[in-house]
């Protein structure tokens, strides 16, 4: 299911006949209409839902914000819609709002009939304006010309004084060119940034647009980015939060190539942009990735941050990965930083070489951990060169060496003293 885009409009309708708001709907499309002197007690965000191009048999939800404004409790008493193409969320009623506080209510539309449909939902309570309407409209069609991915965007929680943003792409599903002349988004905290329009796109082209939300205040909104020419509704979703966020960065954090048995460092940031964040623990997936400096628990205030070294100390060759995590009072309160780094081992070799013996079919090479140890013939066949290179040696490791001389009958002699001593760094 797709959630539609939402430009919701509040409007007084005492004194106001019903010829003419079905002119403003038909004319002005979802310009809200209002009469009375009086400031209104109850007022929505958005002030309108604008649904954009359902196929029919299928269904969008937006979300409307209704908040009392004034100073007295509100008790909402009916929600009714006009349209039965337009269905509101359940609320229990008689609902009642305190002053300053907030009820989210979702509307569906699900076209039964293709075209524009419009409607209202009227909300009935004994408010300074005690019947109010949302202006509300969508249309039906058989298929969609423009697609968009994902059709539905919630970006979480988002802690207040700071931003995420999510990129959404849109595809042009139909054999020829569609061009989108506009788009605009509804909700407070919402944005939008992207190629300048009008833009045409041809069949089987896509265009990337970033949605970013920044919340105004605390709790859940709803919005839309409403793209026109396909009439395609984006339903947007956020909510902001006092709670503060950890960001750490970078993230992930790549140590790259590490001989295996040294340490190499890298710096972390820890961050708290929205509201000061506690972090109380911090934890290590693996033993070869280790956080240096850090006491716990520590408190990043609000808009700072704080740096700390992670140490990789390979003790193998290959890529090892891991986390780091870190648990806070944050929104999100378990942060994860991935790891990764890779092991590498310096291929070392000894060059041998000796003088050549007459009338030898060839020579064998031996080597050992000691001068006096047990000599183990290291080459596969008989030599016939009088030098060998031992590619098989451990870095750190001592070896020593003797060589033999075979004949032609096949006598090997004694080996060769004093032995060869090679130190491997």
């Amino acid at each position: 299911m797709r959630l539609p885009q939402s430009i919701t409009r509040c409007l007084s309708v005492c004194k106001i006949h019903f010829l003419t708001i079905g002119m403003a709907v038909a004319l002005l499309g979802l310009v809200p209409v209002s009469a009375g002197a009086a400031t209104p007690q109850l007022v929505c965000t958005p002030t309108g839902l604008r649904f954009g191009a359902i196929i029919l048999g299928q269904a969008e939800t937006l979300m409307v914000t209704v908040t009392n404004s004034g100073a007295t409790s509100v008790k909402i008493s009916g929600i009714t819609a006009s349209n039965s193409e337009f269905t509101p969320s359940n609320l229990p009623l008689p609902l009642a709002l305190p002053a300053g506080q907030s009820v989210d209510l979702s509307v569906t539309f699900a076209p039964t009939a293709m075209g524009w449909t419009a409607g209202t939902i009227k909300f009935s309570s004994n408010a300074s304006n005690p019947v109010f309407v949302v202006l509300v409209g969508g249309t039906g069609v058989s298929s969609e010309l423009v697609t968009a991915s994902p059709s539905t965007v919630s970006f979480g929680q988002v802690a207040m004084g700071s931003s995420a943003s999510v990129p959404v792409v849109l595809t042009n599903a139909r054999s020829w060119n569609v061009t989108l002349t506009a788009l605009q988004t509804t909700g407070s905290g919402f944005s939008m940034s992207g190629p300048q329009l009008p833009l045409t796109l041809a069949a089987g082209q896509s265009v990337t647009f970033n949605v970013s939300f920044a919340p105004q205040s605390a709790g859940t909104t709803g919005g839309s980015l409403f793209i026109s020419g396909p009439a395609l509704a984006i339903p947007l979703t956020g909510t902001g939060t006092t709670t503060g966020q950890l960001v750490i960065a970078p993230a992930p954090l790549n140590f790259g190539d590490v001989p295996v048995g040294t340490t190499e460092t890298e710096p972390i940031t820890m961050s708290a942009p929205g509201a000061s964040v506690t972090v109380s623990s911090a934890a290590s997936s693996s033993s070869q990735f280790v956080l240096e400096g850090a006491s716990f628990p520590l408190t990043i205030p609000a808009g700072q941050n704080i740096s700390f070294n992670v140490a990789f100390t390979p003790q193998s060759s290959g890529t090892t990965s891991g986390t780091l995590s870190f648990a806070s009072n944050a929104s999100n309160s378990q942060a994860l930083e991935p790891l990764t780094g890779i092991g590498t081992v310096t291929a070392y070799s000894v060059n041998l070489f000796w003088n050549s013996s007459p009338d030898v079919a060839g020579y064998n090479v031996y080597r050992s951990t000691a001068a006096n140890g047990t000599y183990s013939r290291i080459n596969p066949a008989l030599d016939p060169n009088t030098a060998y290179t031992d590619g098989t040696v451990v870095s750190g490791q001592t070896y020593y060496y003797a060589a033999t001389s075979v004949s032609s009958s096949g006598q090997e002699s004694a080996l060769s003293t004093p032995p060869v001593k090679a130190a491997v760094p």
